[in-house]
């Protein structure tokens, strides 16, 4: 069975990532789990302008550290009110060490009042996929919704709770996990993945 680190220590992305590529027949390893045999950075500064030099960056550097198959993905809410941030800095919009809390506070309060007309967002996902020979590839995908005026929902992570698909009237966080990779922004980035993944698998073995 094939090996393929997830460049994530986040167990809401790498739950997806599991989900999605079910029947694969691929072992599927974060780097939570490699940590706990070899030192391996958690952490890798996205210092790029755009969601796919970010997920470009820490797939190679995963790769070469790790010498195996490596996915990473980098996402983001783009708020049309907001001119499209938070964007790439949507993890650490409320600060460097913001948790999903504080930016989901931040957003609601520079929304606070705005009207429904003006509350539309776009959620992007670039997942990107290099072997330690260098070979690289990404995709992408990405869903649009409006932002809600109260955290709704159990379930997912991140702006999750405030992202409303207009056409099921339900939040990403409302959504259990099969319907949630089927219409959201990385759901369809790892749809998309599957080809692209196959390729790299056919040409290691």
């Amino acid at each position: 069975m094939k090996e393929i680190v997830v460049a994530t220590a986040n167990p809401g992305k790498l739950r997806e990532i599991k989900d999605a590529l079910q029947g694969m027949e691929v072992l599927i390893v974060s780097l939570t789990d490699l940590s706990s045999i070899s030192p391996i950075p958690i952490e890798i500064d996205e210092d790029g302008k755009t969601f796919r030099e970010n997920a470009l960056k820490k797939a190679r550097v995963v790769a070469q550290l790790t010498n195996r198959l490596t996915i990473a993905d980098d996402s983001g809410l783009e708020v049309d009110y907001l001119n499209g941030n938070p964007g790439v800095r949507s993890a650490r919009f409320a600060g460097e060490e913001a948790s999903d809390a504080d930016n989901n506070r931040k957003l609601l309060q520079l929304m606070e009042g705005i009207p429904a007309p003006q509350r539309g967002a776009f959620f992007r996902c670039v997942i990107a996929i290099v072997d330690p020979q260098g070979k690289e590839a990404w995709v992408e995908g990405g869903c649009r919704g409006v932002i809600g005026d109260s955290e709704r929902g159990g379930q997912g992570f991140g702006y999750d709770p405030l992202f409303i698909l207009p056409e099921l009237n339900k939040t990403l966080a409302e959504l259990p996990i099969e319907v949630k990779n089927r219409v959201s922004h990385r759901g369809k980035a790892l749809a998309a993945l599957k080809g692209v993944l196959g390729e790299f698998l056919w040409s290691q073995s």
